[in-house]
């Protein structure tokens, strides 16, 4: 191999390695700048839909805990909503018959789950919790859940005192 060939090689190398890190800082700006814009968003623009319908059982509180996910799941996202699901059947099975509780995991790619992903702001995986309160929707994306991605107690354990601390 001659110096130009080697030359190419190392070129090439560096441009593979440079796009994979722009991609990697493209990701993350695109993430922070939409958790960034759900976390600011005023009260009143994102969290004040009314979503007490005639047919659904009025409680003093409901809690939907809606993780939105994209078709294709990394293993960190369906821990997640392995989790919430195990979290939620296990510690609230009778809010859950009673409709009191709504668990449910989207996936934001399907046509028939766009209208409930913009209402939440959804744009990737993420797990939202909506706490319903004299009819009005009190929206808000949970990234906390994401430090528990690989310790299922853990996160049971934090989820179990959010969803109580709502009921």
């Amino acid at each position: 191999m001659d110096q130009t060939e080697a030359t190419k090689k190392s070129v090439s190398k560096k441009i593979v390695i440079n796009s994979i890190l722009a991609l990697g800082v493209v990701f993350f700006v695109i993430s922070s700048l939409n958790s960034i814009r759900i976390d600011a968003a005023p009260e009143s623009e994102t969290h004040s839909a009314n979503t007490a319908s005639p047919s659904q059982p009025q409680f003093e509180s409901q809690v939907q805990v809606f993780v939105f996910h994209a078709t294709q799941r990394c293993p960190s996202c369906v821990a997640i909503g392995k989790f919430a699901s195990s979290t939620i059947h296990e510690y609230f099975p009778a809010e859950l018959a009673s409709g009191q509780i709504e668990f449910r995991e989207v996936n934001i790619d399907l046509l028939e789950n766009k209208e409930l992903a913009q209402k939440f702001k959804a744009a990737g995986s993420s797990l939202f919790i909506n706490s319903i309160k004299n009819g009005q929707d009190n929206i808000k994306e949970d990234t906390n859940v994401w430090r528990y991605v690989f310790q299922e107690e853990q996160f049971k354990a934090y989820l179990k005192g959010k969803i109580s601390g709502l009921l």
